[in-house]
């Protein structure tokens, strides 16, 4: 991934064969040449892939761009959110499908037991919300959010969506999550944003070059965390 800042080696995972293929093809394809890295956010991560970003102008708000289709999700207890994985950026969809396109790259920090501790209940509560409305005897909320959503009722959707979350937070009809050790004992270390372990796919990460994430996360940005001052992904090239 060669950028204005320079270029990163990216290793892909065979765990994720869905995200892996689907990033290849668009790098054979030329789709991420000269979009943006839109979204930055030091020691969090630094995002992109949306094709809008290409032609975008001073002050238009990106990161609702992408291709008609979305990635099926693709979870594995051996990929975490350690600092240099390349992860797929989502919305709120209920299955938790991957964009089409946009990715983010962790930067993210150090943390200690007690933070880990913290992002453990905060994933916990993210797949509580997931199970919840996946759950059939749900569907009725679930639909009814729908249905404000398609009449573009903000009011109503909001009302059925705080619902929910507060709902959730009691919901125990799922598997539990606890940071292993090991990813544990990197986070202490190399670093990296835990919270968002088993929510987002994970399929890939920086293997020479990482010093690029970190000069792009300390960019400065704007009130939507854009940079002021564009940072382009130039290519992105397939080797091997």
């Amino acid at each position: 991934m060669v950028t204005d800042y320079g270029t990163m080696v990216i290793e892909l995972y065979n765990e994720t064969p869905l995200h892996r293929d689907n990033f290849i093809k668009l790098a054979k394809e030329s789709a991420y040449d000269s979009v943006l890295f839109h979204r930055v956010i030091n020691e969090f991560m630094i995002q992109g892939g949306d094709p809008d970003s290409k032609n975008a102008q001073p002050g238009d708000t990106l990161g609702n761009g992408g291709l008609p289709y979305k990635v099926d999700a693709e979870f594995s207890p051996f990929l975490f959110h350690k600092k240099g994985v390349l992860a797929a950026a989502r919305d709120g969809n209920p299955e938790r499908a991957s964009s089409s396109m946009q990715f983010y790259i962790v930067q993210g920090k150090v943390w200690n037991d007690s933070l880990l501790d913290k992002a453990e209940t905060r994933i916990n509560g993210m797949l509580a919300e997931h199970y919840f409305k996946k759950d059939p005897l749900n569907k009725p909320l679930l639909d009814s959010m729908q249905k404000a959503i398609d009449d573009e009722n903000m009011d109503r959707y909001t009302l059925f969506n705080d619902s929910i979350r507060s709902m959730s937070k009691s919901y125990k009809n799922f598997d539990s999550y606890a940071i292993p050790e090991p990813h544990r004992q990197i986070y202490r270390t190399l670093g990296g944003t835990p919270h968002l372990d088993q929510n987002y796919t994970i399929y890939g990460e920086v293997i020479n070059g990482i010093e690029i994430v970190d000069s792009i996360a300390a960019v400065r940005t704007d009130s939507l965390d854009r940079p002021i001052t564009d940072v382009r992904i130039i290519t992105v090239k397939v080797l091997g």
